[in-house]
């Protein structure tokens, strides 16, 4: 029976989890900020600009919406 639930957990999960639109949209958020600047004094400067926009990625994500819910039947 755990299987049968378990199968139907996968399906109804299954657009979430094989589709990269999340990364899509995360690469083309990084590639816009990156061009706002447009030239950076150094590598640091570019890696804590893409840290943070990451960090605010992950914050949104944490306390946002709910994109995939496992307690669900």
């Amino acid at each position: 029976r755990s299987c049968i639930l378990q199968k139907q957990s996968y399906t109804t999960h299954q657009r979430l989890i094989r589709t990269t639109n999340g990364l899509e949209r995360l690469n083309r958020e990084i590639k816009r900020r990156t061009r706002v600047v447009s030239i950076f004094p150094n590598e640091g400067a570019c890696l804590r600009l893409v840290s943070a926009i990451l960090m605010e990625t992950s914050d949104e994500w944490e306390v946002g919406r709910l994109y995939l819910n496992l307690e669900a039947r």
